[in-house]
């Protein structure tokens, strides 16, 4: 994908989901997300969330946590780290992320049942209003190994 593709990724595709099954992950599962918000949040898609008078996309994006986080513990997951973000050190010089965010999930199963619960998809127009564009990337712990323990692997 080049620079100027104007591409936004909001959702998984199905090919994607399937691939994140498919890949038979063990044990916690840590998504990082990587987001960029709207200048002004877009309820056009959700006006039954939409507030009285127009937010800031990263408003907007409190809201979802705020509505998102008994759900996610409810289910064994939680925030791990969040973080503002900004222009890369290393990494394409035009692209920023406004935040950075760690979230795990006791199991990939976990992390479905939470994605499909009731509650949780009544308050994702909240996300959908505030997000320009993301990155989501399920990651898998492994162990830490130093360098000569790996040449020794």
């Amino acid at each position: 994908m080049s620079r100027t593709d104007s591409t936004s990724y909001l959702e998984p595709t199905q090919a994607a989901g399937r691939q994140f099954v498919q890949r038979d992950l063990s044990g916690p599962v840590v998504m990082l997300n990587l987001l960029r918000f709207r200048d002004v949040a877009d309820y056009s898609g959700h006006p039954e969330l939409a507030p009285a008078v127009p937010i800031s996309g990263a408003r907007a994006f409190d809201r979802y946590v705020e509505h998102t986080l008994p759900f996610l513990r409810e289910s064994g997951g939680d925030i791990l780290f969040l973080a503002k973000g900004g222009a890369f050190l290393i990494g394409p010089a035009d692209e920023r992320w406004d935040l950075a965010m760690l979230v795990r999930q006791a199991s990939v199963a976990s992390f479905l049942s939470f994605a499909a619960h009731a509650g949780y998809l009544a308050g994702l127009g909240h996300r959908s209003a505030a997000v320009e564009d993301s990155r989501l990337l399920p990651l898998s712990e492994m162990p830490c190994r130093t360098p000569a323990e790996g040449m020794q692997a």
